[in-house]
């Protein structure tokens, strides 16, 4: 702080050349936080997994069926506490841009399995006792403008109904949770789906499995699965965390593709473009660090004034970046985002801060080195 408005002084020498390399900073990190965000929507439901829950799915692929009469089986098998089922309806809201994830389930078993979601008992039983019934997420219900009592036609893209190409719920319930919880997802009553559908009756999607020993979740999944061995519909059962990364595998390896991105940006853009800056400035201060030599001044001071001033630009334009998309994230600015959980969670903050500070120091080194090598009579006479 001795030396501030040194510093200060220094940056405002050329006062453009500050603004723009500040302002790439601040473009670098508004990008490392919104892709920070990306990569936490993408993989928030496979972090945030229960470790006592399995997930049963068709041992070829997801979007083969399993019976219902499973069920039965699995509740009966040695470890398992409780255990329910899901199916993948599919469908969109008045056109294809308006999709999300709507499943038919069974309300009270596949709720208590899930402790995150909480559901006013109020609503809850008016749930139980509307078969057209559904139960929707605050975000999803914000995002539409629903409210209890609403009735909403979904149109069907994988299973029709017996009349028609539309299927009609009532709003039942609204959940709310924690932000790590996804509450845009739309669930019915699989008692209506199985009655109304064309064909596929008697079969569900997955089954989730919760089991009183963790630590065993890979024997009991065994077990599970050796049940149904040599059946017409043999099972592959695996941790909640493995199934929901299954489903975020499915568009690709995104946390390695917006870890490559960032990667990229902050090297181009903050990095290159920083110490190439504080090295145009050290030239040009040759004579003036020969003076401060001359004055006494000691390398280590030297050092720290430049190392001082990329740093000091790379607090204001990160700072600025960061704190604003923290800001609109908060505020809610992205919840009409294909993506349900759109959060800038803090880790992420703190590791962007260190980036910044690591980057600028590294930035600054070479220039900084260089100011201390610098020899008064060369410095001089090159002047």
């Amino acid at each position: 702080m001795k030396y501030f408005h040194l510093v200060w002084r220094n940056l405002l020498r050329r006062k453009f050349r500050t603004i723009f390399t500040i302002a790439v900073i601040f473009i670098s990190f508004v990008l490392y936080a919104f892709l920070m965000t990306i990569r936490t929507a993408f993989s928030m439901g496979v972090d945030v997994a229960g470790v006592d829950r399995l997930a049963m799915m068709h041992k070829v692929s997801l979007i083969q069926p399993l019976p219902i009469a499973y069920l039965r089986d699995i509740e009966a098998t040695p470890g398992v506490t409780a255990a329910s089922h899901a199916s993948w309806f599919g469908g969109t809201y008045q056109n294809t841009a308006n999709a999300f994830a709507v499943m038919a389930i069974d309300p009270q078993s596949y709720v208590s399995l899930y402790p995150e979601i909480r559901v006013p008992p109020d609503q809850m039983k008016a749930w139980l006792a509307d078969r057209q019934g559904a139960l929707i997420g605050r975000d999803l219900a914000n995002r539409y403008g629903w409210k209890i009592g609403d009735r909403i036609p979904i149109q069907a893209t994988i299973w029709r109904p017996k009349q028609g190409n539309t299927w009609d719920f009532n709003i039942s319930a609204i959940y709310d949770a924690d932000a790590t919880f996804d509450k845009t997802n739309f669930f019915f009553r699989y008692d209506y789906f199985d009655e109304n559908r064309l064909n596929g009756q008697g079969l569900v999607g997955w089954y989730v499995i919760k089991v009183n020993d963790p630590p065993r979740a890979a024997e009991i999944a065994r077990g599970l699965d050796a049940q149904f061995a040599n059946s017409s519909a043999e099972t592959k059962t695996s941790t909640e965390k493995a199934f929901l990364q299954g489903f975020v595998n499915q568009v690709g390896n995104i946390s390695a593709l917006v870890v490559a991105i960032v990667a990229a940006v902050l090297f181009t853009l903050f990095f290159l473009v920083t110490a190439n800056t504080m090295a145009q400035s050290v030239r040009e201060r040759t004579s003036e660090l020969a003076v401060l030599k001359t004055l006494g001044f000691p390398d280590l001071t030297i050092v720290s004034i430049v190392l001082a001033e990329t740093l000091l630009m790379a607090v204001i334009g990160g700072g600025l970046g960061i704190g604003i998309m923290w800001l609109l994230v908060s505020q809610g600015s992205f919840n009409n985002a294909f993506l349900p959980v759109f959060i800038l969670r803090g880790r992420d903050v703190a590791i962007g801060v260190l980036l910044c500070v690591g980057l600028a120091l590294l930035a600054g080194a070479v220039p900084a080195m260089t100011a201390m090598r610098l020899r008064i009579v060369d410095a001089l006479r090159r002047n």
